[in-house]
């Protein structure tokens, strides 16, 4: 179904509080004479995440909480400090600001993301905007999952059917090319004892750019701001008396951050988006940056999660029953500590997913030395970048499948580090955790001038610089003092003991988001004579079956001069 903003409101007028988790919400009072006459204000706590990725099981990592780092995560864990604030306050909406499917670990990604959904179901959520990582596998399949019905080659498991969210998926300012109707609803109200709050939901208007082209093909995304001030005469006509907007693009934090509460210079395409929002907007839920903070930018209280279902942020609104003015709003942070028992409901869930995951999850892929990390250093290589490049080119290399002398990996590719176990080994799910998005391996051929191009375009964002790992063989120098466009000297680019010939000819290998121009490399659409390889959680199992034990790449592939920090996706 294609939805108009009218079946949108119709739709809303149905639409229920969320509440406990695991039951079905009850709904909320709707205007009566005896409310319209009650002056008192309205409360509403509103409770959000964001960019969850599927991080179904936890823990997913530490975050810092009062000048420490404390683990967190884990569904169950997230249920239940949701529980806890809702369960304090008379009026709640659980949100999440999109990311909440894609680059997923194995027990939902197996599942097709479906575990995600139903967990989210039973968790209470209200709304979702989408974020790009919905689009990963298409539009069509965004639909199927907003909607629900059997994925259309795996079909549906036996004795099961997915009935899709109980919550509702937003996509204000995404439409199919030509229509008039948005791909899914873009906004919902809620009554809260009287007092109407709509809920609008966007993703970035840079999606294209952060998703394989083909995915969003067919597909038109609009400006954040110009897209709610269109919803502004229907808004209106309905009564409401504020708007919070989920809107999956967020801010990048350039100060020093010790507390997941603090607003520590975030700069980014979130503060002149904000800035410019109408008045009507109070609140903006954001994510997109797997940052956390609770800023004020342009009067509007903006707010971030991290990732990986770590934070939770509370959202404290009282709102002037009369005027619908918001008198007062503040927002602290939840950190998902694991001090508190978890949902029951939930955490039998997803032991469930994981049971029917295991026996390909648990197969022992081969073992490593030490850690592999994905952290990268003020050069903006990682080891586990180099390594995945590494097994990119290993795969990619002989003539009858591509020919490929060098190959180049996106950092925001690699989901995770690479942990052995006590006996030194790892699984599929290790491999898939670090590797999720199934991309194919492409191997082009690019001149010398154009591979320049290619690493002076992984400054082209001043605000996410995108650093490629290289395989081995390859290297450079940068200058990190040098303006964007002039930081590599390109007789600093030598393959294999030689200065690359910019009028050359060279076979490169890359994943195909990249291959068609994603996260700005748009040098890598001009590429000919592709050959398509195999998927690059592939490669990266061959490689590891081939080559254990292994050890973390310790050769210096890239130099930088000047005074450059560890580079941050």
């Amino acid at each position: 179904m294609i939805w108009t903003p009218r079946v949108v409101a119709a739709l809303a007028s149905l639409a229920l509080v969320a509440c406990s988790s695991g039951s079905a919400p009850d709904a909320p009072p709707i205007e009566t004479p005896e409310a319209a006459e009650n002056a008192d204000p309205v409360n509403l706590r509103v409770l959000a995440f964001n960019d969850l990725h599927g991080a179904l099981e936890g823990p997913s990592g530490k975050v810092w909480v009062d000048g420490e780092k404390v683990e967190t995560g884990g569904a169950a864990y997230l249920a239940a400090h949701i529980n806890a604030e809702r369960d304090a306050v008379d009026h709640a909406l659980v949100v999440a600001a999109g990311d909440l499917i894609g680059a997923s670990p194995l027990v939902s990604a197996l599942l097709h993301d479906e575990p995600t959904i139903e967990v989210m179901n039973a968790i209470g959520l209200a709304a979702s905007s989408v974020g790009n990582h919905e689009f990963d596998e298409g539009y069509q399949e965004l639909l199927r999952i907003a909607e629900g019905g059997c994925h259309p080659t795996a079909g549906c498991r036996e004795g099961y059917t997915y009935e899709g969210p109980t919550f509702s998926y937003l996509a204000a300012n995404v439409r199919i090319t030509g229509e008039e109707d948005t791909l899914l609803p873009p906004y919902i109200i809620r009554d809260i004892d009287g007092v109407k709050v709509a809920i609008i939901g966007m993703t970035l208007e840079d999606t294209p750019s952060a998703v394989v082209p083909t995915a969003v093909e067919g597909l038109e995304f609009y400006d954040e701001v110009e897209t709610v001030k269109a919803l502004l005469p229907q808004l209106e006509a309905e009564d409401v008396a504020t708007a919070i907007v989920l809107l999956h693009e967020g801010g990048v934090i350039h100060g020093e951050q010790r507390d997941i509460g603090e607003c520590p210079d975030v700069q980014g395409a979130i503060v002149p988006i904000a800035e410019a929002m109408p008045p009507l907007v109070s609140v903006i839920v954001t994510g997109h940056t797997h940052a956390a903070y609770v800023c004020e930018f342009g009067g509007k209280l903006v707010t971030a999660a991290q990732s990986f279902g770590r934070v939770v942020t509370a959202i404290d609104m009282t709102i002037d029953r009369q005027t619908g003015e918001v008198l007062e709003r503040s927002a602290r942070q939840r950190a998902v500590t694991h001090d508190v028992e978890p949902d029951p409901e939930i955490a039998t869930l997803i032991d469930t997913y994981a049971e029917i995951s295991a026996p390909l999850a648990e197969r022992v892929v081969g073992s490593l030395t030490a850690p592999i990390s994905r952290e990268r250093d003020a050069t903006g290589q990682s080891p586990l970048g180099k390594l995945i490049a590494d097994a990119q080119l290993a795969a990619t290399a002989g003539e009858d499948i591509g020919g490929a002398q060098v190959a180049f990996m996106n950092p925001g590719g690699i989901r995770s580090s690479l942990e052995p176990n006590a006996e030194g080994n790892l699984t599929f799910a290790d491999l898939h955790t670090c590797q999720p998005f199934g991309n194919t391996l492409v191997t082009m051929t690019l001149t010398g001038q154009q591979i320049h191009t290619l690493l002076e375009q992984q400054w082209v964002n001043p605000d996410r610089t995108h650093m490629l790992g290289v395989s081995e063989g390859f290297s450079y120098t940068w200058n990190a003092d040098a303006p964007t466009g002039e930081r590599v000297d390109a007789s600093s680019i030598v393959l294999n003991s030689e200065v690359i010939d910019q009028e050359a000819n060279y076979r490169v290998t890359v994943n195909t988001f990249l291959s068609t121009g994603g996260d700005g490399f748009t040098v890598l659409a001009e590429g000919k004579e592709r050959v398509v390889g195999p998927i690059d959680l592939d490669a990266l199992v061959t490689y590891v079956e081939e080559n254990s034990p292994l050890t973390a790449p310790e050769d210096a592939r890239v130099m930088v001069i000047g005074e450059a920090t560890a580079a941050a996706e």
